[in-house]
């Protein structure tokens, strides 16, 4: 049997093919000169003179490059630095990975009288997610301490002659050293700590007064904290929070200075609390007594491990993917510190910051990027001390999509440009809209986006922006940035 080929419709049809394939092509090629314009753009504006800027852009799946410009260089990422953590910790813990926080009794327990002839034992794992506003809707909707002395009474736990102990022994209990002074007594500056508790943050709320200078007066704080002090600077003016909390960890002094807006009567203000696992101990007792146990204790912070302890339960967490989407996609610092030092204790036995950076690198290292374009000094982004290329960046996100166990839980933590959280306002009314996730970096004069985009063209792209020391206000910062990403949507 012969086959017989319409000549004229074979011909055709790769007259159609060659035609689509160049329009494809001079499109593509368009877009890349649009790209270089706007490079060029960055090179003339005044604003951007004295910074330094860097761009990255490849192919997901193939990580051939397609534009880059001083990609090379090493500039502060602010918290675009959590993909690298969230993703090493993503394969280093696995997805499914819980924290789980015992709690325990020592000496022993009369089964007939219900007393207690020992200590109430917390043992922290880590978690930061106790009591987390993000994750009430997911566990239990209730105050774990709540949960936690009602299930101590069911076990017939009357009358308790000890103390309450937090056993904080799995981390370093402290700060990275190259935070500063101004980001620490705020809630986005708060120790990630072996029992974290509420955020570990504190909630005031502010009375204002009818005119600017006027003073402002706190009318109350949740959780409260009877050992805390505050002396309250702030004034009346301006139209949003524009306070400073100064403090560090285990001071019970917090300094409040700055300004908030006018008649105001419960205008809410957030800092970071001082000593969250003392916070959950005085919180627990406080709930013991309501069940009508029979206490009279001393709370106390134990740095060394507990031994000759009995387990009455354990408090598991959300999963780690829940975990890894409310650390990305709401840029929690907390979150992404906790996930750091879980790292360091799972690899070696001890939660300190310096270990897991270094686990952290080594991880990306031997996957083959290059550790001379990372210099990590925490995991979140806040310190102004990391640094990181933009080629680096894009070659994670480009390893990041060809592994199945990494890149659908990512990418979903990424906000959606035009549509949630950070990149709510991005975009909007392009091709970008609903087609690019990224997340997105900010702190004083350092401004970035790290992630994914489907083009126009059907390709998955990754990419990497990030402007320093740009002479500008952030809203034009980002305003620049976001032509740059609505031409990456656009190829």
């Amino acid at each position: 049997m012969q086959l017989r080929i319409n000549k004229k419709y074979f011909l055709n049809q790769l007259v159609y093919m060659v035609a689509f394939l160049f329009i494809t092509f001079c499109v593509y090629a368009q877009q890349k000169f649009k790209i270089d314009a706007i490079i060029d753009e960055y090179k003339k504006d005044k604003s951007l003179e004295n910074g330094n800027f860097s761009f990255c852009l490849l192919n997901a799946q193939t990580s051939e490059l397609i534009s880059e410009y001083n990609s090379k260089t090493v500039l502060i990422p602010a918290s675009t630095l959590k993909v690298i953590t969230t993703s090493a910790a993503l394969a280093i813990l696995g997805k499914d990975f819980k924290y789980e926080t015992k709690i325990a009794y020592t000496g022993s327990l009369d089964s007939t009288t219900g007393v207690l002839y020992g200590n109430i034992i917390i043992i922290g794992s880590g978690d930061p997610t106790l009591n987390s506003e993000y994750f009430n809707s997911l566990l239990t909707n209730k105050n774990v301490v709540t949960d936690w002395s009602k299930k101590i009474k069911s076990l017939g736990i009357k009358k308790i002659n000890g103390n309450i102990i937090a056993d904080i022994s799995c981390f370093e209990n402290n700060l990275p050293d190259n935070w500063i002074w101004g980001d620490i007594g705020n809630y986005f500056g708060c120790i990630a700590g072996a029992l974290s508790y509420k955020d570990n943050k504190i909630k005031l709320y502010f009375k204002t007064g009818e005119k600017n200078g006027d003073s402002t007066s706190i009318i109350k704080s949740i959780p409260y904290n009877p050992q805390l002090t505050y002396i309250n600077k702030v004034k009346t003016g301006g139209t949003g929070d524009n306070s400073i909390s100064y403090g560090s960890i285990y001071q019970n002094t917090r300094w409040l200075t700055g300004f908030l807006p006018a008649n105001k009567n419960n205008y809410e203000v957030e800092i970071s609390m001082p000593d969250p696992a003392w916070q959950l101990t005085y919180e627990l007792k406080q709930s013991l007594i309501d069940e009508g146990i029979n206490l009279n204790c001393n709370l106390i912070l134990n740095e060394e491990k507990t031994s000759n302890y009995k387990t009455l339960f354990i408090h598991q967490s959300a999963s780690l993917s829940d975990i890894i989407y409310q650390t990305n996609m709401h840029s929690n610092n907390l979150f992404a510190e906790s996930l750091l030092k879980t790292i360091a204790l799972k690899k070696t036995g001890y939660g300190s910051s310096k270990d897991g950076i270094k686990l952290v690198s080594d991880f990306w290292e031997q996957r083959g990027l290059n550790t001379k374009e990372l210099f990590m000094t925490d995991g979140s982004g806040l310190s102004r001390s990391n640094t990181v290329s933009t080629s680096y960046l894009t070659k994670l996100l480009s390893k990041i999509y060809k592994d199945k166990n990494l890149y659908d839980i990512i990418n979903n933590s990424f906000p959606v440009a035009g549509k949630n959280s950070s990149l709510a306002n991005l975009c909007k009314g392009t091709f970008a809209e609903n087609n690019l996730r990224a997340k997105s970096g900010y702190i004083n004069r350092a401004r970035g986006y790290v992630g994914y985009v489907k083009s126009k063209s059907g390709k998955d792209l990754c990419f990497a922006v990030l402007f320093n020391n740009y002479n500008c206000t952030a809203s034009e910062a980002k305003q620049k940035i976001e032509k740059l990403l609505i031409t990456f949507s656009e190829l």
